[in-house]
This record gives C-alpha cells, sequence and structure tokens, in this order.
C-alpha cells in the first residue's frame, strides 16, 4: 500500500492556503563528518567545478569554528579504517583540515591571479599554505606523508595525472579515512572518456556529483554536458578536428591566435566534431600502413593538408559527409579552415596511436616544410616531445 504521507502534507498544506509546489533540494553544505570518501566532481568546463572546491573551502572554514563535540564527528573513521589505524599506529586526520591539489599541467590557467590562489571562473580562495602545484602520483603521496593532519584533498583535474593516483586516493582513503574531491574532466573535447586516469577514478568512486552548465550556443539555452573545442579565424568559430592534439595546455581567456584553442560548453545539437569517420576510415590506416613501413600514402595526405587541402583525402570525404546533403553542415567544413591540420594529423599519429615512429615524424615534419614550432608544443602537452 502507498505511503499516504505525502498526499496529506499536500492536503493540509492546501488547507492553509499555500500552493502545491515542487520542492527542489538546493546545495548543501559538505559533511566533514563522513569518512573514507572518493568524490568525483564532474561536468564540461566551465560547469562550476572549481567553484565547488571553493566553497567546499569556505564550508570549512566554517566548520573549523566549531566545539570539541564537531571534532569529534571529523576525525571519527568507518570501522575499516579504524581497523588499519589500530594495526597502524595511524593518528587522526581532520576532515575540516583540506589542501588543494593543482596539476603542472595546469599552470598556464588565470596567470593574473596570485600563487596560493584557488582560482575559477568567478574568482578565487587564497589558500596560503594549504595548496601546492604536483607533477605526479609520487608527488601527491609525498604531500600526504608531509601532512599528515590533513583529512580532506582536493585533487584539481586529477584525470590530467598517472592512473596510479587513482589507487593511490582510493588506498590512503581506506586506510585512513582520507576524503578526496576530485574535480575533472571525465569527458575530453571529442565526447569519449579523457583517458585511463579518469576511468579509473570513475571506477574506484565512491560518490559523483555532475554538474551541468547553459549551452554557450548563443541560440541555446539548453542543459549542456560536453566540453567544446573551436578556433577562431578572422574572427569565424573553427570546431576542432577528431584528431586534434588531444591535449593542449593553455588558459582559460579567449584566444584569436587561430593556432590556440578556445573553449565552452556545448549541448549536443551545438558540440562540432568533424572528422571522426575519416579520422578511423583513412587517417589511421595510413598511419598504420607507415608502421609497416610504407610512409607514400601518408606522405602525400599530409603534404595536400598542408599545401593543397581541396585535393587531399580529407577535404572529400568532408564535402562528401557535409555538404553533399540536403541540409549542409557548414559549421564542420569551417574546421578546415584552421591552420596545420597536417601538424595535428601527425601528432595524433605519433603521440596519441603511436603508429608512426619519432623518426618517421621528424622525416615528414622536415620533408614537407612542417611546422615545428607548433608540432614541438602539441608533443610536449601530450608528453611526447622530440627534438626537431
Amino acid at each position: 500500500m502507498a505511503d499516504p504521507i505525502g498526499r496529506d502534507t499536500d492536503s493540509f498544506l492546501k488547507s492553509l492556503g499555500f500552493p502545491a509546489l515542487r520542492v527542489h533540494e538546493a546545495l548543501r553544505h559538505f559533511d566533514f563528518s563522513i569518512a573514507s570518501r572518493r568524490i568525483l566532481v564532474i561536468g564540461p568546463m566551465g560547469s562550476g567545478k572549481t567553484e565547488y572546491s571553493a566553497r567546499l573551502w569556505r564550508d570549512a572554514r566554517v566548520a573549523s569554528r566549531k566545539g570539541a563535540a564537531v571534532a569529534a564527528l571529523t576525525t571519527r573513521l568507518d570501522s575499516q579504517a579504524s581497523l588499519f589505524r589500530a594495526d597502524e599506529g595511524l593518528g587522526d586526520a581532520d576532515r575540516r583540515n583540506i589542501f588543494f591539489v593543482r596539476s603542472r599541467l595546469d599552470r598556464a590557467r588565470f596567470p593574473d591571479y596570485p600563487e596560493d590562489a584557488l582560482a575559477f571562473r568567478g574568482g578565487y580562495e587564497r589558500c596560503g599554505d594549504r595548496i601546492a602545484t604536483v607533477r605526479d602520483s609520487f608527488d601527491l603521496e609525498a604531500l600526504i606523508l608531509a601532512h599528515p593532519e590533513t583529512g580532506t584533498w582536493v585533487v584539481d583535474e586529477a584525470a590530467f595525472y598517472d592512473e596510479r593516483i587513482a589507487y593511490l586516493m582510493r588506498n590512503e582513503s581506506e586506510r585512513r579515512g582520507l576524503v578526496f574531491v576530485c574535480p575533472t574532466l571525465i569527458l575530453n573535447f571529442r565526447r569519449e572518456i579523457f583517458n585511463p586516469t579518469a576511468r579509473l577514478l570513475v571506477e574506484t568512486a565512491t560518490d559523483v556529483y555532475p554538474l551541468t552548465a547553459y549551452c554557450e550556443h548563443q541560440d541555446c539555452i539548453e542543459d549542456s554536458f560536453y566540453t567544446y573545442r573551436y578556433y577562431l579565424v578572422g574572427g569565424r568559430e573553427c570546431p576542432a578536428l577528431y584528431f586534434d592534439p588531444l591535449i593542449i595546455v593553455g588558459g582559460d581567456r579567449e584566444k584569436d591566435d587561430p593556432r590556440e584553442p578556445n573553449y565552452c560548453t556545448r549541448c549536443d545539437a551545438h558540440h562540432y566534431l568533424p572528422g571522426k569517420e575519416y579520422t578511423f576510415f583513412t587517417l589511421k590506416p595510413l598511419g598504420e600502413a607507415a608502421g609497416r613501413g610504407d610512409l607514400s600514402p601518408l606522405r602525400e595526405e599530409l603534404a595536400l593538408m598542408h599545401g593543397n587541402i581541396e585535393k587531399s583525402l580529407l577535404f572529400g570525404a568532408f564535402r562528401r559527409r557535409y555538404l553533399d546533403r540536403e541540409d549542409p553542415v557548414n559549421e564542420n567544413m569551417a574546421a578546415l579552415e584552421v591552420p596545420c591540420i597536417a601538424e595535428r594529423a601527425l601528432c595524433y599519429l605519433f603521440a596519441e596511436q603511436n603508429l608512426v615512429s619519432a623518426d618517421q615524424t621528424r622525416s615528414l615534419a622536415k620533408d614537407l616544410d612542417l611546422d615545428a614550432d607548433y608540432l614541438s608544443r602539441r608533443l610536449a602537452d601530450n608528453r611526447r616531445p622530440i627534438p626537431f
């Protein structure tokens, strides 16, 4: 039998003259009393992931002014962590003590803010000595050991780190009751799981807080779940190709340089991602042939991308897929106006797919007079630097 309490409450409120309302739960203050959590705060760029961390920081300052009874709650462990503490003599960490961790890959964001700033698009919080930049999971592990009193760790953009970080956070959470909050991208600009680290973060999480944003297309107000990468070429929006380099380090400011990407958040209808079919039908097979020693077809395609794109297989694929139809998608054709398309394709095949060697990459770049500076920066961003 259905519980009648809800209907009785509705009837009672109506009898007092109140209308029937749909009541939603507002964003709640953080609960520092719960131990051993791994919390993912996910959503597209601009959805407020880091701002959520700043709110947590402010909540901690309020909670830290509470008395001994609250301190007992925020240092209490769950049963599993209590067993570890008994076995290993581990001390208590207060979950109101927060440390904010930034990735070294993210240094270029918000360059005008103080060094100790937990910065987000709407402002920042000064964290003093409770913020640090780390390179990998080993740096994070050393930081945790150096701050045994810290019970809550905010690890920004955790998906940028090595896969080991997911298990490090799980183990420290289970051993000592530590809480890890990870505001991070799970999907990349291709709407795919960002990398193996992102997948492991999902597998080992205890809680997920999904955030959305308005689609930033000027004619849309739908919920957006996706990060959209685009370039400005002569003031025109040009979507990134599917095989655009996966990681491009840079700030959040709008950039007019057509070699440097911009980001916003978009819904399904306005998230343009041209070239995916071409990548798997043509570009990857060319790379696989190069890996077997037949470099000529790839060299020919890259040469056309670089110097005569309308003769390339890429342009032909775009014309058939986006123009030769009743409803042409001109937005996708604009992707071919972005410079360094051959360099992007070569970076994808070497740094991400491992289909061409470092020697082949250098040889192709030299033979085709590709932009060595662009290639060097993008390969370094993707942790596959090679000298040119």
